[in-house]
């Protein structure tokens, strides 16, 4: 009697000593499932991190126009600033202190109106038949109540608005691509688009002298020069300011016009 009743305290320390040491299935899960699951949240952290980085870049990548006549361009970037500053802003200066704003806002006026063909014929390439219709109006009008274009009642009373369209645009309209940005002598920012679209515009425009054309308001490529910088220059007098606040807001000069100039255009081109 007494030896069972050591065999069964003997089973009962067994039995007891092997449930302390063994883990129980539950238990091990539950300490074992911190780390994994810290684990499996890290790894899909790193994936969602690197998902919305690609998102990011995605989103925030910048379309790099080749651009080869870099060095040309900030030549004539610096040579139009200079000619600008010493020479065109001063004369404007001057004439603004010398002709009353009325006259100068009339002058712009008339030089706008004659423009009228140019407006019309590019409106009217672009299928822009209501525009065409409107730019017509305002010849008429201003051209006859508004004295050759010196007033503009059209707008002032008819609330006709004017519709800017020009070869560049029109070839733009159609899908034709800006090319590599150009900076012209004395004309500024552009691109091989824009330049080739000036020619056309100029045969349409009555202030351009061409010889064998049927109507010129010029009698020579001279004369037509000259009328041309005076229009300029009575139009810089009217915006006196405006380039120099541009020209401010600029680190490098150069690709700031680029970019400022290449995004008006297609904002133009998409109105």
């Amino acid at each position: 009697m007494r030896y069972l009743s050591f065999v069964l305290m003997g089973l009962v320390l067994f039995v007891a000593t092997g449930c302390s040491t063994k883990t129980d299935p539950l238990v091990q899960k539950t300490v074992q499932n911190p780390t994994e699951s810290q684990e499996q949240n890290k790894s899909n952290m790193d994936n969602d991190e690197d998902a919305f980085l690609d998102e990011f870049e995605e989103e925030m990548q910048i379309e790099t126009k080749s651009d080869p006549f870099s060095s040309y361009n900030r030549v004539m970037t610096e040579f139009n600033d200079g000619l600008f500053e010493y020479v065109v802003s001063p004369v404007a200066r001057g004439y603004k202190t010398v002709v009353h704003k009325e006259i100068r806002l009339s002058v712009g006026n008339f030089f706008h109106n004659i423009l009228y063909p140019v407006r019309l014929i590019n409106n009217l390439l672009q299928g822009k038949f209501q525009n065409s219709v409107e730019e017509t109006g305002r010849f008429v009008v201003n051209t006859t109540v508004g004295i050759f274009g010196l007033f503009d009642p059209a707008k002032s009373y008819f609330e006709l608005e004017a519709h800017e369209e020009d070869f560049g645009q029109t070839l733009g309209f159609y899908g034709v691509g800006t090319g590599p940005h150009i900076v012209l002598p004395f004309f500024g920012p552009s691109n091989l688009r824009d330049m080739v679209g000036l020619y056309p515009d100029s045969v349409i425009d009555p202030i351009e002298y061409h010889h064998h054309r049927g109507y010129n308001l010029t009698n020579s490529y001279g004369e037509s020069l000259l009328v041309k910088i005076y229009g300029r220059l009575n139009y810089v007098s009217l915006h006196q300011g405006e380039y120099e606040k541009l020209k401010k807001d600029s680190l490098d000069l150069y690709p700031y016009l680029r970019d400022v100039y290449e995004q008006y255009r297609e904002q133009k081109i998409k109105e």
